[in-house]
């Protein structure tokens, strides 16, 4: 199952590949929401092999997600893999200089069901399909919005 969207940000590539590296304001919003996270390994800087471990409730049961950049090529893309009882994730972030001040930001996650009830997940997803697909775009769209705001605030 896959989703996908692209949104331009009014901000220049570098900059967009700068705020999307600090890792340390997702691991924050994520605790605020309620997620055990744990960062793994001995990487002190952003780069491919970086690890985290998170615990959160999902459709009534308590999930483990171990998440890995798999790619990190400044400043045009991140590639993360993930792993979730039986449900494989992959998601890559691509930024696309338009101009000097204009980046297209391409967001596409894969969900590979490798078990059974991950499988029965994924087709319940399915039948939710374009729903999904709306708040997908959506919260991409809000994300970009908000990096376009920030940027303006610090430049």
């Amino acid at each position: 199952m896959k989703f996908s969207t692209k949104e331009d940000i009014e901000a220049p590539i570098e900059d967009v590949f700068a705020m999307l590296s600090e890792f340390e304001t997702f691991e924050r919003s994520a605790i605020r929401r309620g997620v055990e996270l744990q960062r793994v390994g001995t990487h002190v800087g952003p780069g491919a092999g970086m690890t985290w471990v998170a615990n959160f409730p999902l459709r009534g049961k308590q999930r483990e997600l171990r998440l890995e950049l798999m790619q990190f090529d400044a400043p045009e893309t991140m590639r993360f893999q993930g792993m979730m009882q039986g449900l494989e994730t992959d998601m890559t972030l691509a930024l696309v200089a338009l101009s000097p001040r204009r980046t297209r930001l391409s967001v596409e996650l894969t969900l590979k069901p490798r078990s059974l009830p991950a499988r029965l997940l994924v087709q319940s997803l399915k039948l939710a399909k374009a729903n999904l697909d709306k708040k997908f775009k959506l919260r991409v769209a809000e994300y970009a919005r908000a990096l376009e705001e920030r940027h303006k605030r610090t430049a």
